[in-house]
């Protein structure tokens, strides 16, 4: 099967499909030479996620973070696949479907390859970027425009900063920002705003 990826580099290739009524993004990472994959944020429609993965063998959804509208099809999809729903153990509480596996920071092996999982909490207290060469997928705690919603009692915007400043905006400038919602952005373009969402609050 011949993939055409909305991202790749020399061993990670990425696919990506809108989803449900609030557009969230759901993303395939995949490794180029054995074709295994994650599946990130398994949000809404379960036919579409699944034909998104069409060509590779998923072996895991990895969720960004627990909000209901990026695990809409999750429980769906890891039954009809047979594989597990991964999360961060911190946004158990807050997340309205059960979680097979747990989530650790870290480098996780995809076939050949291999993705970090970044914690960069603020949005939730277990929102985790995934990161490889050249592009960082980010759910919601970086968009075009600014940082993610900190209005739940459990978000903290200060943190939202912080995993900004220390995590994110540490990464090339030529990096590639794949938000959980929306069109895609560059480092490079959000970071010099940093103090002025610092000084606005949002």
């Amino acid at each position: 099967m011949t993939h055409t990826w909305h991202f790749q580099n020399d061993e990670i290739g990425i696919h990506k499909a809108e989803v449900g009524t609030f557009g969230n993004n759901t993303y395939v990472v995949a490794c180029k030479r054995t074709m295994e994959s994650f599946i990130v944020d398994a949000a809404a429609d379960a036919d579409l996620v699944i034909a998104t993965a069409q060509g590779t063998n998923p072996l895991a959804i990895l969720t960004t973070h627990g909000h209901a509208d990026h695990v809409g099809a999750a429980t769906e999809v890891a039954k009809r696949l047979d594989i597990p729903i991964r999360l961060s153990e911190l946004d158990k509480e807050i997340c309205p479907i059960s979680i097979d596996e747990f989530m650790t920071s870290g480098r996780l092996d995809l076939g050949k390859a291999s993705i970090q999982l970044v914690p960069t909490p603020g949005h939730t207290p277990g929102s985790t970027s995934i990161v490889t060469a050249g592009a960082v997928l980010t759910g919601d705690t970086l968009f075009p425009g600014g940082p993610g919603a900190t209005r739940f009692p459990y978000s903290d915007f200060d943190q939202m900063m912080d995993s900004l400043d220390r995590e994110l905006f540490s990464l090339p400038d030529e990096t590639i920002v794949m938000p959980g919602h929306g069109l895609d952005t560059t480092i490079g373009t959000e970071r010099p705003a940093l103090p002025d969402w610092r000084t606005r609050r949002w």
